[in-house]
């Protein structure tokens, strides 16, 4: 955590909110940041394309049934008998065709088409339309409820599907997605989206409830309600997306980040009433960049400077209450501090992108040097040098968990894949990276 001086970084920041993002470099940065940068960069590639991507090259896809293994323990044995998901295809879809957006290897097309066609020939509920959020590995519906976290990480991939291939119908299909979400999910009186819907999109008609806890509304759908609209408005500048990508990042900065803690709320009643005080560190971090992102894509300068001066803050406050000593993110907190000092995968990722980001608005090399202590707490706690890819979940020590215990006694092995546990946030985490780190070395990102 950061020694005392925290007056003297607020100054810092408030001198660097106005100008555009990478203004933090100004002129190109000295020699010794420049070269740290530079590491970084290097060390996030080699990640990326030596170790993320080959790991899912090779296990990931289900070649007797098609699609992907829900379910690979640290033994690296599939149990395909367990419903295979929307979201892990997804987000498969989104990291391989960003990647072969990034670096055009036919390998990466190769996956990216395999989720693809995974995903709109056993995923989309053709009588209803929209995504199943399981379906058994005969192809068959398991879980055909609509939850909002599935559908708009369908639109994700799919959008950057069309990114990377110019694929039309994949544009179309994420546009569909999209539409019967704006139809039938958006809250038109409090504004934002009921996380759940029936299989009909139907409210109060779901035997499954919603898988994300027990409220009609989180901020853990809307994070990535905003993400997902995000990656479309890119390709498909549609007024009336424009106007609830607008709507969104306000209501999260108004409603779903706490003015006072720059916490998420977790967990809303329909009217945005907060239910709960308990924290997400790793969603704090992710949000602090993600809102970023929808602001500048949005285009609205106004926002833009909101989204920066919040995205600073909450950077504040996650290294201030949610890092340990050396460097990991824990996984929950409250108001007293943290509650739960496992530490996950996904929250290392979106950390390192997430300090990055505040380095680029603010200036204050304190957070690149937080950014470059989650890189160097990744790969010296989370990268599994053995098997491949990044370890689950680590004991607060550092420790790897391969295996949890249930109330009953029985034990089940940690995921290395399964619909949870997925190459993008460590995979999206490398590319960011890698650009943020060019735009701050002054070289092109191009498109």
């Amino acid at each position: 955590m950061h020694p005392p001086g925290n007056l003297v970084r607020l100054i810092l920041v408030a001198g660097c909110l106005c100008g555009p993002i990478g203004a933090a470099a100004g002129a190109p940065p000295n020699p010794v940041t420049a070269a740290e940068l530079e590491g970084l960069s290097k060390s996030a590639e080699q990640e990326l394309r030596g170790n993320i991507l080959p790991f899912w090259l090779k296990y990931a896809r289900d070649r007797e049934h098609g699609g992907f293994h829900s379910f690979i323990g640290e033994d690296l044995k599939p149990h395909d008998d367990l419903p295979h998901a929307a979201l892990l295809t997804s987000r498969i879809l989104w990291t391989f065709s960003a990647a072969y957006r990034a670096y055009r290897d036919p390998e990466y097309l190769e996956m990216a088409r395999w989720a693809y066609r995974d995903l709109v020939d056993r995923f989309v509920d053709k009588q209803y339309g929209g995504l199943f959020w399981t379906i058994r590995p005969d192809g068959q519906p398991d879980d055909a409820h609509k939850q909002m976290y599935g559908q708009v990480f369908g639109i994700y991939g799919l959008a950057e599907y069309y990114r990377a291939t110019g694929d039309v119908a994949a544009l179309q299909q994420a546009v569909a997605i999209y539409g019967l979400i704006e139809k039938n999910a958006h809250d038109p009186v409090n504004g934002g989206y009921f996380d759940a819907l029936s299989r009909e999109w139907r409210r109060g008609d779901n035997p499954r409830g919603n898988l994300l806890g027990d409220a009609p509304k989180s901020q853990n759908s809307h994070i990535h309600i905003l993400e997902g609209f995000t990656n479309l408005l890119r390709v498909w500048p549609d007024e009336g997306l424009r106007q609830r990508e607008r709507e969104l990042i306000e209501l999260t900065m108004s409603r779903i980040i706490d003015p006072r803690t720059h916490h998420l709320v977790l967990f809303m009643k329909e009217d945005w009433t907060p239910i709960g005080d308990d924290v997400s560190y790793g969603h704090d971090i992710e949000l602090s960049w993600l809102l970023v992102e929808a602001a500048d894509v949005l285009g609205d300068p106004a926002l833009v400077a909101r989204a920066r001066q919040e995205a600073v803050a909450i950077a504040r406050v996650t290294n201030a209450e949610g890092v340990d000593t050396d460097g990991g993110v824990y996984n929950e907190g409250d108001p007293k501090g943290p509650t739960n000092t496992h530490k996950e995968w996904w929250e290392q990722a979106e950390a390192a992108v997430g300090f990055l980001n505040a380095y680029q608005i603010s200036g204050d090399p304190a957070y690149l040097a937080d950014s470059q202590r989650s890189w160097r707490f990744i790969q010296e706690r989370f990268v599994d040098r053995k098997q491949g890819d990044w370890y689950n979940t680590l004991e607060r020590d550092g420790t790897p968990i391969l295996e949890f215990k249930r109330r009953d006694g029985m034990s089940f092995p940690t995921a290395k894949v399964s619909i949870w546990k997925c190459p993008y946030h460590s995979g999206r985490s490398c590319m960011q990276l890698i650009e943020r780190t060019g735009e701050l070395l002054g070289r092109g990102t191009g498109d």
